[in-house]
This record gives C-alpha cells, structure tokens and sequence, in this order.
C-alpha cells in the first residue's frame, strides 16, 4: 500500500515530480544572470573574444580641475579603474533649486569593469563636492581586446 501512495498521490496533493520540476525552474530562474555572465566570460577566454557589455564608461562632471585630478587619483589607488580622461571646459546648462544654471565643469572619463560601477559610484558620492554629482555609465558595446585586457590588469589587485 505504501509503493501505490508513491505513485498515485492523494488528492489535491501535486505529484513529487511536478514539485521537483518547479523547483528546477525557479532555480535557474533565480541563477540565471549569474550562469549567462559566466558563460559569457568562458567563451570569451576560450573565443578571445569581448562579450559586450563587460567594460563601461562612466561620465563624471566636476566643479574644477583639481577636484578632478583628486577623484582621478583616488579612484586609480583603489583600483576602481584603470584609465581617466579629464576633458576640460564643459559647458552645463541645468535645473538646479527651480532654477536654470550654468556652470563650466570638467569632464571625467573613467573606464571600468561594469562589475566595478556601483562601487565606483559609491566611492564618487562620498568624495564629489557635489550634493547630488552626476554620475552615470554606458556599457561599452565594443572594443580592441588588447586595450581591455590592458584594462582588467590595470584594475587587478596587487
């Protein structure tokens, strides 16, 4: 009597083989940006290609160049970024306090791992001058291989 209850169920009880199957398929559900970024990542090491997406920049205004340069800094002695270019006199129009603003700040260009960004733009909100800084990335969609695999070293810690 016990081995017919396994394989006919009581009633209004759903079958151990359904649960196990809707247990499988919230389990990939829940794990599947993890598997596809690692699948991504195998098949560039194996490829030698660049999975897009992989490397951002992020755009960073500053008040001045020496605030700048010191972000610049910074953010390279913590590894968060590999290269900055500081591009000057940009030109800002913006509503600030009801208000429309102009301002001459300069620009940042940092180039990350889009692994790296939200900790990047933690690191900037604790430092920027700015009450609320601009900060925002782009994925980079493509790029030479040996200038990201320049990047990731540049971004390893020691």
């Amino acid at each position: 009597m016990d081995r017919l209850g396994l394989r006919c169920p009581l009633p209004g009880y759903p079958r151990p083989s359904v649960l196990l199957c809707l247990l499988i398929l919230t389990a990939s559900f829940l794990t599947y940006p993890m598997l596809r970024t690692l699948s991504q990542q195998l098949l560039s090491v194996v490829t030698g290609s660049y999975v897009s997406g992989t490397y951002s920049i992020v755009f960073v205004n500053c008040p001045n160049e020496q605030i700048a340069r010191d972000i610049a800094r910074a953010i390279l002695d913590k590894k968060l970024t590999a290269s900055v270019n500081i591009l000057p006199k940009a030109y800002s129009l913006y509503y600030w306090n009801g208000e429309i603003e102009e301002a001459t700040e300069i620009l940042l260009l940092i180039k990350t791992k889009t692994s790296k960004v939200r900790m990047l733009s933690s690191y900037i909100r604790l430092v920027h001058p700015f009450e609320i800084p601009e900060v925002f990335s782009l994925p980079m969609d493509q790029g030479d291989v040996h200038y990201l695999k320049w990047l990731e070293e540049g971004m390893e810690e020691e």
